[in-house]
């Protein structure tokens, strides 16, 4: 691996420099979670009711008593065998979260819209306890734009990432985030799709103060290496499998 080598008072120059940077950049995070707090919110008008491990459940259950719910709209088809490389890989980052958000009033729960016979075994066999629904037969992927049909594939109007056009699939990945209320009303206050999810991966961080970083020249994204992390030494694709 080639790389400029230069003396320890030259590197330390260039570290503070750096350093400069990312201060600048740490301030400008702090306004930007400033910002999306401030965001208005929209009030969930529509009765959403999932499929849980014990039965119906809906919008408001899934808040378990806390005012604060993180929705994971885990890619995960009706007709897939197995949940989305890229979705499993934030959820292996979530689980170490979750006894600390929760004593935080805030609720975590995985939702796809593939039925409970086939995403709880997959569950299970990447040893994540979490809470986990499927939203088949409801319009809450589709309301919430993680879930498109093949008329809108087809025609490259789906909308995703707040932009109509983009190129998808039958299901994408995202997270949204909700408050209930007192009376027990329930806004919806946020969501982020795509690449916003990338400051839940913590292996990125790691990587990114590597000389290598992260490596990914083929896809330019985690597709490139990222697998099941119960499939390290076998070959793997992104999503779901035939």
């Amino acid at each position: 691996m080639q790389h400029p080598t230069v003396s320890r008072d030259e590197w330390l120059a260039a570290r503070k420099e750096l350093l400069r940077k990312e201060k600048e950049f740490t301030r400008l995070r702090d306004q930007l979670s400033a910002e999306r707090r401030a965001l208005p919110w929209v009030k969930v008008e529509k009765d959403y009711v999932f499929d849980g491990p014990n039965g119906k459940e809906t919008l408001a259950d899934l808040f378990a008593g806390r005012s604060q719910l993180i929705v994971k709209h885990f890619m995960f088809g009706t007709d897939w065998t197995e949940g989305c490389v890229g979705c499993s890989f934030e959820l292996d980052h979530t689980i170490g979260a979750l006894m600390h958000i929760e004593h935080h009033d805030v609720s975590y729960a995985v939702v796809s819209r593939a039925p409970l016979a086939k995403s709880e075994p997959f569950r299970q066999r990447m040893g994540w306890n979490v809470k986990w629904v499927s939203s088949y037969g409801s319009d809450f992927n589709f309301d919430f734009h993680v879930s498109f049909t093949p008329k809108e594939i087809a025609g490259g109007n789906a909308y995703y990432n707040y932009q109509t056009g983009t190129r998808v699939i039958d299901e994408m990945s995202g997270r949204s985030v909700f408050y209930k209320g007192e009376s027990g009303q329930i806004f919806h206050t946020y969501s982020s799709f795509a690449r916003g999810g990338e400051m839940f991966l913590g292996s990125y961080a790691f990587l990114d103060i590597t000389p290598k970083g992260r490596g990914e020249t083929i896809n330019g994204n985690l597709t490139d290496w990222v697998r099941h992390h119960d499939r390290y030494d076998t070959a793997g694709s992104c999503c779901h499998a035939d």
